[in-house]
């Protein structure tokens, strides 16, 4: 492809549950970025934040509860989503840049705090999806629907906040992202999905919500031009049937026969479902593009068509 604009989704496997774990899991990420750099791709990289949001937004609530004469509030989910991006990005920035210096190569990598619109009456906002930080108790999960907030039980005696995951509309610093990427740095944006904000005139407000970071990943790609989006995750190649006589994995595969398996419900909806189809509404915008799946070690080869799974219209 003459165009090689790329966008890199990394997820959760590229990180880790514990500093140190994040910090030597990053190595990996910034290997496979490298790669593409040594190849002349012109890379934006966007990332999960998943457990790391819910670490920091069960931080923020115990530091809440330690003095409550003091004023202290909890934080907002967007604030959470903030931090979230600038603790991962200053561990993958870093982690990128010194790969490519021991490599020779020299170019600035940054982290853009990326804001991502979304609709006030997105019906993910009264049908919540996304679990998130330490388990509850039940009387604390009845202080948090008293607050308006949606809790389920994750298992007998044992209950969790959900909340919402809308659809992102928009990236408010993507000229931002574009001009930095154009003058050749690697940029990291859109981390976790984005924080997500509604658009009230001049003002944007901060929303209870995560957008799933494959969609953003994809309007990410779409609004950059890019003629590639490649997921990174913890498997080599798109499988259905895992652990089955129907077993299948898919080398090359199109837009329309993966829409015939989604209606048949064989992705799993919270983690392979969102990467097909985002996918789907990637490549289905531009015949000129595709959408990779594969793991970290393997994104020489999966460029290459070696393997991996590549999705075209």
């Amino acid at each position: 492809m003459d165009n090689k604009k790329i966008v890199v989704a990394l997820g959760r496997n590229a990180f880790g549950e514990t500093f140190a774990a994040q910090k030597e899991n990053v190595k990996k990420a910034a290997r496979a970025v490298a790669d593409l750099v040594e190849d002349r791709y012109q890379v934006v990289v966007t990332h999960s934040n998943g457990p790391q949001v819910g670490m920091i937004r069960s931080a923020m609530s115990e530091y809440a509860k330690l003095d409550k004469k003091s004023g202290r509030t909890e934080a907002p989910m967007s604030v959470c989503g903030a931090m979230s991006e600038g603790y991962i990005g200053y561990d993958l920035q870093n982690a990128i840049r010194e790969e490519l210096l021991n490599r020779g190569i020299y170019k600035t990598v940054a982290t853009i705090i990326t804001q991502v619109r979304v609709d006030p009456f997105d019906r993910a906002f009264s049908e919540p999806t996304k679990i998130i930080g330490l388990p509850l108790t039940k009387e604390e999960a009845d202080a948090e629907e008293e607050k308006g907030n949606y809790v389920t039980e994750f298992e007998p005696g044992v209950w969790k906040r959900i909340i919402a995951s809308p659809m992102p509309i928009d990236i408010y610093e993507i000229d931002a992202i574009r001009t930095l990427s154009d003058a050749g740095q690697v940029v990291i944006a859109g981390g976790g999905g984005g924080i997500p904000v509604i658009q009230q005139g001049a003002h944007l407000k901060g929303a209870s919500a995560i957008i799933e970071k494959d969609y953003t990943a994809m309007e990410l790609a779409s609004q950059l031009g890019a003629s590639t989006l490649l997921f990174l995750t913890g498997y080599e190649k798109l499988t259905i049937g895992k652990g089955t006589p129907q077993e299948h994995s898919f080398d090359q595969v199109t837009a329309r026969d993966l829409q015939k398996l989604m209606k048949d419900g064989v992705f799993p909806a919270i983690t392979t479902y969102p990467k097909v189809d985002a996918s789907i509404r990637f490549v289905n915008d531009d015949p000129n593009r595709q959408a990779i799946i594969t793991s970290l070690e393997k994104v020489k080869e999966a460029l290459a068509g070696t393997t991996g799974t590549r999705i075209t219209k």
